[in-house]
């Protein structure tokens, strides 16, 4: 697993098998973005099965199958739609490209699998909701700072078990390593990757989401900047946000580009849950210059102070759960409404954030 580029970070997880062999099948369309390695793990590890891969890039097909070498290279995108086996496609495509890819995935009657952020525009937000209508398939998302990180399921779990009360505020901190040299050009193209609230601030808006329990929000305020990188224009470097949630919460995130060479992985991603009867924090990726490893919680509440090493130890069920939701057409995973409204308050943040230098 990748710890220096979180463009390449590809958790792994153990075995926990939904589905027997040769129940549910999947292929890879676009391997534009290091996370599909993640999400095929995912699926692995919950019993799906890989069938095909696509890309244009012979390099990328070959780099990927030398990890995945059960997957067969597919001549064309076609080759993978029209095949009845497929009942998923994952894809990790440019960002501005992933809507109109699932929407051709689901009219030819495949659910659909994309790494954040999902779209880069509310039009194309408002296509693929047009098209989930009209199709019945699904438009999943990949957002994996809390779907791939065990402090953050379990956190949920907590949450879930009255741990901390009502939660009232989430404040979400996800910096991460620039690591220029690596990566591609559509990643310095705005109209490609989206802004960095469209981007990487997709995570945080999700996460506060779903730890609050609000189905909307308000953004407040947000802004942009490029701070550092000033070789790279179209690059914001910097991002944040307030937003106000439909049931009172509150969340402010940051999320930046500006990771230094001296720390040990690629980011110090934090979640700060404030409760009404307590709070938890998470130190997703490194506890700093105490324990390099990962998925550290610290639990404050009303029965006094608790701290969990949980690496290896909750596993990620939304794998498992998404297979068995495509499977019986239900919504256990992340409801489609959920995975929506976290795109579109983050094209929303983005569409109104001042920019600052």
């Amino acid at each position: 697993m990748q710890k220096n580029d979180g463009m390449n970070y590809a958790p792994k997880g153990k075995p926990n098998l939904v589905v027997q062999k040769g129940e549910f099948t999947f292929a890879v369309i676009a391997l534009d973005h290091g996370h599909i390695y993640g999400m095929s793990n995912g699926l692995l590890e919950a019993g799906a099965e890989l069938k095909w891969v696509y890309d244009q890039d012979p390099a990328k097909v070959a780099a990927f199958v030398a990890k995945f070498p059960q997957a067969q290279v597919a001549a064309s995108e076609e080759e993978i739609l029209h095949d009845p086996e497929v009942k998923l496609v994952a894809s990790a495509a440019v960002p501005s490209e992933r809507g109109p890819l699932g929407i051709r995935v689901m009219e030819h009657g495949k659910d659909y699998f994309t790494d954040k952020t999902p779209f880069t525009s509310l039009d194309q937000l408002a296509a693929a909701k047009a098209v989930v209508e009209a199709t019945g398939r699904k438009y999943a998302v990949y957002y994996s700072e809390r779907l791939h990180v065990e402090s953050a399921v379990f956190a949920g779990q907590l949450i879930e078990e009255g741990a901390i009360g009502r939660v009232v505020q989430v404040i979400g901190l996800g910096p991460h390593r620039l690591n220029a040299q690596s990566r591609p050009e559509w990643f310095f193209e705005k109209d490609k990757y989206g802004g960095i609230l469209c981007d990487i601030g997709s995570h945080q808006i999700e996460q506060f989401l779903f730890y609050s329990g609000c189905k909307d929000a308000t953004v407040v305020s947000s802004k942009v900047a490029n701070y550092h990188a000033k070789d790279y224009p179209e690059l914001e470097d910097f991002g944040d946000a307030t937003l106000i949630g439909d049931n009172g919460a509150t969340n402010y995130f940051r999320v930046d580009w500006l990771t230094p060479s001296g720390l040990g992985t690629w980011g110090d991603g934090r979640t700060l849950i404030l409760g009404t009867e307590g709070y938890i924090e998470m130190r997703k990726y490194i506890d700093i210059a105490r324990d390099p490893q990962g998925d550290q919680l610290y639990l404050v509440n009303q029965q006094g102070e608790k701290h969990y090493s949980l690496h290896g130890q909750v596993g990620f069920p939304f794998f498992g759960q998404l297979i068995l939701d495509c499977i019986h057409r239900t919504e256990t995973a992340m409801t489609q409404a959920h995975t929506f409204k976290a795109a579109e308050l983050c094209l929303i943040a983005q569409a109104k954030a001042v920019r600052v230098e």
